[in-house]
Parts: structure tokens; C-alpha cells; sequence
């Protein structure tokens, strides 16, 4: 077998795959108002808390500007909410609404249910070197932010 093709198929594919996958799995019903990039940001933000626009898009390797359009949007749309931080009056706080978390939380699921169904026959052994694998990749797209 040439591992090589085969992981360097599966890379290929597996990134378009997952997109189009995700973007079926999450945007219906009640999510068809918002993308799967406003779900990434709602996943950023993160349940229970607030933020601030600069943490955020420094998580989402975007610029606070492009931020705030979508954050317009998704206010507009219900799923968050914008707040002056007590401490610091210029700064602004971003939380989800009870209808941001519950996307949240449709996001999360899915992602929960990938990431069972990649574990699903792994050993501890399999586990590991699939996890090394997977951190080193990951190392490697970081050497091209």
C-alpha cells in the first residue's frame, strides 16, 4: 500500500468532506439563518461567558473588523449579545444568547459525534499516535499563518 496517496487522499478530501458534512449536519431547521463560519464564531465566544472582540478574533485568526460584521449579524439575528465591560467602559464584551448557546451546543454535539466515531475501535496506542499525528499536521499549518 502506498501511504503517501492514501494520506495524502484522505487530507485532500477529508477537508472538503468535513465542510460540506458540517455545513449539512448544522445549518437546518432553525440554524439556516447563520453559516457554518458563524458557528465556528459562536464556538469561539463559547458558552457561560463574555469577550472580548479582541480575544475572539485572535482565536479565529481574523482581524477585529471582520469580526464585528459578523458579530452584526449575529446580534441582528439573536444568537449574541454586545455589553460594556464595568471595568472599562470602552471595552466591549460579546456573550451568547440563550439562542446562541443552544446553537453552541448543536455545534459541539456534532463535533463530539466525529470525534467518537474516529476513537470508535482505536486502542490506547492507536489513540496516541492518531493524536501525535494530528498535532504534528496541525504544527505544520501553523508554520503558515
Amino acid at each position: 500500500m502506498d501511504h503517501y496517496k492514501a494520506i495524502n487522499d484522505v487530507l485532500v478530501n477529508l477537508f472538503n468532506e468535513i465542510m460540506d458534512i458540517e455545513e449539512k449536519a448544522l445549518i437546518t431547521g432553525e440554524y439556516k439563518d447563520i453559516s457554518v463560519n458563524d458557528m465556528h464564531i459562536l464556538e469561539a465566544i463559547g458558552p457561560n461567558s463574555s469577550r472580548n472582540m479582541s480575544a475572539v478574533s485572535r482565536d479565529l485568526s481574523v482581524t477585529v473588523g471582520t469580526l464585528t460584521t459578523a458579530i452584526n449579524n449575529l446580534v441582528k439575528k439573536g444568537y449574541v449579545k454586545r455589553v460594556r465591560s464595568e471595568k472599562d467602559r470602552r471595552v466591549v464584551l460579546i456573550s451568547l444568547t440563550q439562542k446562541g448557546e443552544k446553537a453552541y451546543y448543536h455545534h459541539r454535539t456534532f463535533h463530539d459525534k466525529m470525534i467518537l466515531a474516529v476513537l470508535k475501535d482505536l486502542n490506547a496506542e492507536e489513540t496516541e499516535v492518531l493524536t501525535r499525528a494530528l498535532a504534528r499536521l496541525q504544527e505544520f499549518f501553523h508554520t503558515y499563518d
